[in-house]
Formats: structure tokens, C-alpha cells, sequence
């Protein structure tokens, strides 16, 4: 690609990973979801640091995007250095050393009628 689409550092100020779910596993287990997509020729190095109200960060999560792809990253699959707890508010900051564009969904199957939301993540001018 001419130019790199994207930018190195994202933010999810909302995260929260529903300790129960309603339907078959794993296509219906709650989750939440960073989308990542690397359009570039080179393999994204990704790290992403989980913040939390009550204690310190956790992380960083490490994760590679190949080139010209893309990878969904599910936070409740994160468990190094820890899992992600469940019932509990987090947020995120998504680093990468390639522009990367990062989308966030959340699936909420608690109950039989499901809430899907989705969002482009945040990220400041670099």
C-alpha cells in the first residue's frame, strides 16, 4: 500500500466482558472484540494494555497482525500475563509500530434477545 491507512495508537474507554451468556458456545458467548486491521506490507506488533477503576493495569497483551490482514482479537481469549476478568468495567489503549485501524464490538447474549454494538475505537492525532 502507497500510504498507510490507520494510526499506532487506539483507545477503547469502554469495556466490560458479561460473565454469562444464553446460546451456543463460542459463537454466542458474550465477548468483546478489537477488530484490527493492518493494511500495510509488514506484520503488525501489537500490545495492548488493559486499565482498570479499582487497581492497576494489566498487561500488555501481545499480538501479531500479519500483513495486509486482518485479526479479531477476542479479550476474553486474553490470558497472558492474566485473564480478563469478567463483570468488570475496563478499558484499553491499543499500541501498534504500524498504523493499524482498530474496531470494537461487544456481543451481550445474556438473555435470548441479544445486544450486538460496535464502534470505531479512538485515536488521537499522531
Amino acid at each position: 500500500m502507497d500510504k498507510p491507512i490507520g494510526r499506532t495508537r487506539w483507545a477503547i474507554a469502554e469495556g466490560y466482558i458479561p460473565g454469562r451468556s444464553n446460546g451456543p458456545e463460542p459463537q454466542m458467548t458474550s465477548h468483546e472484540t478489537a477488530c484490527l486491521l493492518n493494511a500495510s506490507d509488514r506484520d503488525a506488533q501489537v500490545a495492548i494494555t488493559v486499565y482498570f477503576s479499582d487497581r492497576d493495569p494489566a498487561g500488555p497483551y501481545r499480538v501479531t497482525v500479519p500483513a495486509r490482514r486482518t485479526r479479531h482479537v477476542r479479550f476474553n481469549d486474553l490470558t497472558d500475563p492474566e485473564p480478563i476478568p469478567r463483570d468488570t468495567d475496563y478499558a484499553s489503549v491499543i499500541e501498534s509500530d504500524v498504523p493499524i485501524v482498530v474496531q470494537h464490538t461487544r456481543l451481550d447474549s445474556r438473555q435470548a434477545e441479544n445486544a450486538l454494538i460496535s464502534t470505531i475505537a479512538y485515536t488521537d492525532r499522531e
